[in-house]
């Protein structure tokens, strides 16, 4: 899978998000190390605390279904219409994208499939805290 066909993947999970309050739709697309993708939009709620971004969905479903190795994630996000900004993953999503993926998860941020940059989670979550700095971490299983 190259960068422009997750980008591709990511647009079209952003058709499906649910976003009445903010009008702000995200979509991503995940890649697993074994190659295959999960999809996931944005999930708005009225009670805003309730609310789940694109980025975790992705991760949800491909963890539920037993996926533990992530190679890279494609984010695309703005108002309705055509994306004109790049859109990064928030605070909770990053520790999220922290957790599953580690540092090294390559995330990229796209306006297009042709326009997008690229980030290791060790840059937008520098110093991350993840499974190895809790206490007993060697019952983390990933």
């Amino acid at each position: 899978m190259n960068i422009p066909e997750l980008i591709h993947k990511a647009i079209a999970a952003r058709e499906f998000a649910y976003a009445p309050y903010s009008n702000f739709c995200v979509g991503a697309a995940l890649l697993t190390k074994s190659g295959k993708i999960y999809t996931g939009c944005n999930v708005e709620n009225a009670g805003y605390s309730a609310t789940n971004c694109a980025e975790r969905t992705a991760f949800f479903k491909a963890v539920s279904e037993g996926e533990r190795e992530f190679a890279a994630i494609a984010i695309v996000g703005g108002p309705r219409g055509p994306l004109t900004e790049y859109c990064s993953p928030c605070g909770v999503c990053r520790q999220a994208l922290f957790e599953f993926g580690g540092p090294e998860l390559n995330v990229i941020m796209a306006k297009t499939p042709e326009d997008f940059i690229e980030r290791s989670m060790d840059e937008l979550l520098p110093f991350g805290f993840g499974p190895s700095n809790v206490a007993g971490n060697a019952a983390v299983e990933k």
